[in-house]
Order: structure tokens, then sequence, then C-alpha cells
């Protein structure tokens, strides 16, 4: 009967370790997660606005409308860097 109860013990000290140890991982990975503050300057005539942006694993879309022909530019998710645009005529 003592060698149960040693047992249950011991199991119940594993199953909180493991517990606490899977939060704290958790809790960790996410950590990295939080937004950080980015500001971008895009060389966009005066009266450009973003319509809406799309973002891909490896590039972001950005949508402008004004300024000129509705278009849709490609940054770099990292870097901010323009990777490319498309015009869209009418």
């Amino acid at each position: 009967m003592r060698a149960l109860k040693i047992l249950t013990i011991g199991m119940a000290v594993l199953i909180v370790a493991a517990t606490i140890t899977l939060g704290f991982l958790i809790t960790r990975r996410l950590g990295g997660v939080a937004a950080q503050p980015v500001s971008a300057v895009l060389d966009e005539p005066a009266g450009t606005r973003i319509a809406g942006i799309a973002a891909l694993p490896d590039r972001l879309a950005v949508q402008l409308q004004g300024g000129g022909p509705d278009r849709v530019i490609f940054l770099d998710p990292r870097s901010l860097a323009p990777l490319g645009r498309v015009a869209l005529t009418h």
C-alpha cells in the first residue's frame, strides 16, 4: 500500500511539472509573436490611399487607390522593401 501512495504522489508531481513546463514553453513561443511598431514610407503620389492589405507567407499585397490608376504593390514582410507592382487599368 505504501508503494502505491509513493507512486501516486510521484506521478502527480510529474504531471504538475509537465503542465508548468508546457505552459512556460507556449508562453515563451507566443511572446515572440507580439506586434512591434512598424513604419514604412511608400513612394506614392499625393491622394493615394490604402484600399486593402493581404498577407501571404512570403509577401504583403497592398491595394492602393487614388493618385493615378488603381494598383497593387507587393512588399517583403520583413524589410517592407518593394518587390513589385501591378497597375490596374480601366
